[in-house]
């Protein structure tokens, strides 16, 4: 693991695999970090460098005391590949990490080869919604929304096969810094790219749960259909199919990344 020091924010990423191969830029969902992927970072890295990171507010990354905006979180990543030399990536990007690759590939083409949206939405919940639960966390700390977390991240099924990884994940979710999450959750309640992603040109595979209650199929099916070329994949797993569905989730990546 590194640290970098990012236009004054603490920024951890690691990377992993040959720098003189193509690089891969994986983003973390809300509530978790650059942990959630290694899976993906064990299976891609002989072929790609891979590199992830720690988005502002979780993690092991700090906040920088202002206020986040999706826009924010888009030019954290381009901060981070610019510090290291960087000029283009293949993106992947799950549930918040997802709408910064969204943002990335609208605001920023040049930079983006290829585009993975996983278990996203280009808007995700509802304003209100996040306000609420931004609130909550303020007020309550991480525990009052980690008690239910795994209903939202992992299917029944999933939860009682695989009690240990279904434990850590929501024990990384308590460790979490609660004003670090409450600001991305602001972030998330004005975040909406469904009039923008329209112009997003690069090949782009979407990825969705059959069984996410919280970015539906129909939400993947509608970004799908918006973006030109887009391919749309499902796999049997709910909003974290990168961890429920790993091999899957993998090899399909590993496909698309390989056309």
């Amino acid at each position: 693991m590194t640290i970098l020091q990012i236009a004054g924010l603490r920024m951890r990423y690691k990377a992993e695999g040959d720098p003189s191969r193509p690089c891969l830029l994986m983003s973390n969902s809300l509530g978790t970090d650059l942990g959630m992927w290694d899976a993906q970072a064990a299976a891609l890295s002989r072929d790609f460098h891979v590199l992830r990171y720690d988005t502002r507010g979780h993690g092991s990354s700090g906040n920088g005391g202002t206020p986040v905006s999706l826009e924010l979180l888009g030019r954290d990543a381009l901060a981070l590949i610019d510090a290291l030399g960087i000029s283009r990536v293949h993106f992947c990007g799950i549930s918040m990490g997802g709408l910064i690759g969204q943002w990335l590939a609208v605001h920023q083409p040049q930079r983006i080869a290829r585009l993975v949206i996983a278990n996203t939405a280009a808007r995700i919940g509802s304003a209100e919604g996040w306000a609420a639960r931004a609130a909550q966390v303020r007020g309550d700390g991480m525990k009052a929304i980690a008690d239910g977390a795994a209903a939202r991240w992992f299917t029944p099924a999933f939860a009682a096969g695989a009690p240990a990884t279904v434990a850590h994940m929501i024990g990384r979710l308590r460790e979490q810094d609660a004003h670090g999450y409450a600001a991305c959750c602001d972030a998330l309640a004005a975040a909406d790219l469904r009039h923008a992603i329209g112009a997003i040109t690069a090949p782009t595979l979407v990825i969705a749960g059959l069984h996410d209650p919280v970015t539906t199929v129909a939400d993947g099916a509608w970004m799908a259909g918006r973006i030109a070329g887009a391919r749309l994949r499902t796999l049997a797993a709910s909003h974290l199919s990168n961890i429920e569905a790993a091999p899957q989730f993998s090899e399909a990546l590993s496909q698309f990344l390989a056309d």
